[in-house]
């Protein structure tokens, strides 16, 4: 899987409440309409806490 762009990651996660987990992100994608390449990206990173963005960007250009 191709990983989509971050700054079109970061749309759909706009108005998260930090911290959260992974699957808080995911949620939070999806209820934004978030298109499958963005959710399934978001599904492999690391089940951990993210402090805001930047930690959440760090882990998605590493997947």
């Amino acid at each position: 899987m191709s990983a989509p762009n971050p700054i079109q990651m970061q749309k759909f996660l706009a108005g998260v409440d930090y911290p959260c987990t992974r699957d808080e992100l995911v949620e939070h994608a999806q209820s934004q309409g978030a298109p499958d390449d963005v959710l399934g990206h978001l599904r492999q990173l690391p089940d951990r806490e993210y402090d805001g963005p930047n930690a959440v960007s760090a882990e998605f250009s590493r997947t």
